[in-house]
This record gives C-alpha cells, sequence and structure tokens, in this order.
C-alpha cells in the first residue's frame, strides 16, 4: 500500500527513495556522517514534534508538558551518566548553536577566544572571521606543527600567555590524532581561562572508551548528538555544576524558542544505545577500521596528514599523485565512495577546491565492516586515482561497491529490496 507521504507529495517521497537506496549501495565515508537506529528514527518522527514546549521540565510556560517533561529528564539523566557529567542541557538544535550559548553564557562582546584555526582542522565556530564567533568576539588562532602537523601544546600554551583568552577551545573538526585533554585544562588554568571541550566529533569515542574523556578537566563541553554517538541531528551541553544556571540561561531564553521535543527523546534513545556493551564495541571497532584503511591508503602511496589517524578520521592530501581533493572526491563518487574534499594544513589551493580529502569509519562500522573491508576500500581508492577521468572504469568500482554494500545492510529502515519499510 502507498505511504501517506506518497499519496500526498510523490515528488518529496520519490527523493527519500533516492536516498535511501544511495544511503543502501554506497560506502558512506563522510567523518560527520553515520546510519541511526530504527528506534532513533522512530523517535524523531513521532507525534512529540507536535508538541511546544518553551522553558525546562517543570519549568514550562506551556500546559500539557507531563510526558515531554519526563523525557527530557530522561535524556538529561542518560546524558550525565553515560559521559559522568555534573550537568546536561539536551535542548540545543545543533552544534553551531551550542557553542554560542558557551560564548553567551562565559563571554562579553570582544573578549578573547582561542581555538584551532580552520585552515588546520578546527571549526567555524571556534573563532573563524566569517563565523559570528570570530565577528563579535575576538578571535585567537594556534595550529599545528609544520613538521609533525600535530597538535603543540608547548606552543598553544606560549600562545595563551601572550594573548590571555578569555575561553579555549579544545575542539576539531578534521583533525585525527586524540586531544590531551588535561594538557589543554593546565594551559587554561595558567591564563585563568574557561575551557571549553567542543567533542561533536568524538563524542561516540569518548562515551565508548575509544578516546580520553574530556569532562574531569573541562568547565563546558559541547556535542552534537550525531556524528560518532549514533543519535538524531542535534546538540548537547555538559558542564559543571557552578555554570548550570549560566549555560542554562543561555540556550533559553537566551538563544533559542522551544526545544525540538522529538529530537529530544531520539537523543534519549540514543544515550541509552551508546551506553550499552555492543556500542563500546563499536566505538572502539571505529578506530581500528580507521587505522587499518589508514594504513591501506598509505601502501596506496597517498600522503596522511599527521602519518596516520588515532580516531575516526583520517585526512589526506591528494596532490602529490596529481589530481586534487575536489577531483578525486566527485571520481570517487562515480566509484561508490562518498568523502568530502577538504583543506590541509597551511594548503596553498582555495577551500571550496583544496589539496585533500577528510575521510571517517563511522557509517561503515556501523554497517559491520571491518579490517578486511578497509584494506578492500583502499585498494579501491588506488584504482579510483588511476581511473580518475575514466568514467565507465569508476562505475566498474561502483558496481563492485555496491555488490560488497549489499552484504552489509545498515542499521535503520533498510530491508533486502533497498527499499524503506
Amino acid at each position: 500500500m502507498a505511504s501517506a507521504l506518497q499519496n500526498t507529495d510523490p515528488e518529496v517521497h520519490e527523493l527519500i527513495r533516492l536516498e535511501t537506496q544511495r544511503q543502501f549501495d554506497t560506502l558512506r565515508l563522510i567523518a560527520s556522517e553515520n546510519y541511526t537506529s530504527s528506534a532513533v528514527l522512530e523517535a524523531s518522527a513521532s507525534v512529540l514534534t507536535n508538541k511546544y514546549s518553551e522553558g525546562y521540565a517543570g519549568k514550562r510556560y506551556y500546559q500539557g508538558q507531563q510526558y515531554v517533561d519526563a523525557i527530557e529528564r530522561l535524556a538529561i539523566e542518560r546524558a550525565c551518566a553515560l559521559f559522568g557529567a555534573d550537568h546536561a542541557n539536551v535542548q540545543p538544535y545543533s552544534g553551531s548553536p551550542a557553542n554560542l550559548a558557551v560564548y553567551f553564557a562565559l563571554l562579553k562582546p570582544g573578549d578573547k577566544v582561542m581555538g584551532l584555526g580552520l585552515d588546520t582542522g578546527g571549526h567555524l565556530t571556534h573563532g573563524w572571521g566569517v563565523s559570528i564567533t570570530g565577528s563579535y568576539f575576538t578571535p585567537v588562532r594556534y595550529g599545528l606543527d609544520p613538521r609533525t602537523e600535530c597538535l603543540d601544546y608547548d606552543a598553544i600554551r606560549d600562545l595563551a600567555k601572550r594573548e590571555r583568552p578569555k575561553l579555549l577551545i579544545a575542539g576539531i573538526t578534521a583533525y585525527p590524532r586524540q586531544l590531551d585533554f588535561e594538557a589543554f585544562a593546565s594551559i587554561a588554568r595558567e591564563v585563568d581561562a574557561y575551557l571549553l571541550a567542543d567533542i561533536a566529533h568524538l563524542a561516540g569515542l569518548v562515551a565508548g572508551g575509544a578516546h580520553p574523556s574530556p569532562i574531569p578537566h573541562a568547565d563546558v563541553v559541547s556535542t552534537t548528538t550525531h556524528k560518532t554517538l549514533r543519535g538524531p541531528r542535534g546538540g548537547m551541553l555538559m558542564c559543571r555544576k557552578a555554570l548550570r544556571k549560566a549555560i542554562d540561561k543561555a540556550v533559553f531564553p537566551g538563544l533559542q524558542g522551544g526545544p525540538h521535543n522529538h529530537t529530544t527523546a531520539a537523543i534519549a534513545v540514543a544515550l541509552k544505545e551508546a551506553a550499552s556493551d555492543e556500542f563500546k564495541t563499536y566505538a572502539h571497532a571505529v578506530v581500528a577500521n580507521a587505522k587499518v584503511l589508514a594504513e591501506g591508503l598509505q601502501a596506496e602511496g597517498f600522503r596522511l596528514i599527521t602519518g596516520g589517524t588515532d580516531n575516526h578520521q583520517i585526512v589526506m592530501d591528494v596532490t602529490p599523485r596529481g589530481t586534487t581533493g575536489k577531483e578525486f572526491a566527485q571520481a570517487l563518487e562515480l566509484a561508490g565512495i562518498v568523502t568530502n574534499y577538504n583543506t590541509v594544513p597551511n594548503d596553498p589551493r582555495k577551500p571550496f577546491d583544496p589539496s585533500g580529502l577528510r575521510i571517517g569509519t563511522a557509517a561503515v562500522t556501523s554497517r559491520g565492516m571491518g579490517p578486511d573491508e578497509m584494506r578492500r576500500t583502499a585498494r579501491w581508492f588506488g584504482e579510483a586515482l588511476e581511473h580518475r577521468q575514466n568514467e565507465e572504469a569508476l562505475r566498474r568500482i561502483g558496481d563492485d561497491v555496491r555488490a560488497l554494500a549489499a552484504h552489509f545492510p545498515p542499521p535503520g529502515p533498510y530491508v533486502a529490496e533497498n527499499t524503506p519499510l
């Protein structure tokens, strides 16, 4: 029988069907993407989207909140238990609003914020010029050691002592090594700065014990709830008790109106899943797969930034192989392998046509792929590079990719016919 969506809007229904097919058929190696469970999707699509709930549990501006309050309290309790946090706010709409709430809670316009530069693996919201965080506040940017392409904590300390930021940010969006949150905390204490740990990419690894936790060290921790955490598209803040009121007030009424209750419910489900032993196994497998894939790519002759990975990410410079990040990403997509082109440290090329690619293993690991599939994927990268200007050859690789993908159905509403339930 036709679904309600198919009857009401066949165009949107068909586009969703095609996207479902694409997610089934391809190897999704974009580091910020993943697959949620059917339970998370069910909560996201629930009648909670019909409910408005400005305020916080027990202190709402609308009646009829008894069930919404229970759901939000459940999400908060699960976040605090999973990460060991004093307090959690699960209302931010996404990671960028979550970070902005931290600025609003702790800073005044013009205060200095110090974060990793976007061009060396940081995020727009860590004080980059085109972001409000680099326009309303004074940005100070640390970079990487030009020799190792890794964070140099001594250099970060020296810069912090010179600039005396009010907020120090430990966070990445394209950096393949672990973050030393203890070292960042030491630097923040020396200059009397707040420490914000942005673990949007790392939250699932932290929850599963595959990356050190910032909770004992940071004043505030921000994160998205998707990526490695495998939840819905949302955001979350965790903080010390002393900052609870300031953080909550900054989220609402400071930046947002009513929370998205269907997302809050889906976050609660994802946090329950992340507390399981199966999720811990998953988190460690993500890192193991990234290491194997990195080794395979190096064997194919690709240059990896920092020489490898400690987390779910790989950043590679493809210009030594005679191509650009954008050209190679487009060739790979024809071969059924989906990545994103990305700048590399000190990239001489423009961001829309940079030198590199960013790769992540969270989604393929969610499908149950392991070391053998990672080695095979690395070989496909080599073949795609060789045939990058031969569309027919790339599509033949895509046939092989699709055959492999069929053996590893994703979690969520995918069935043998490759169509949503």
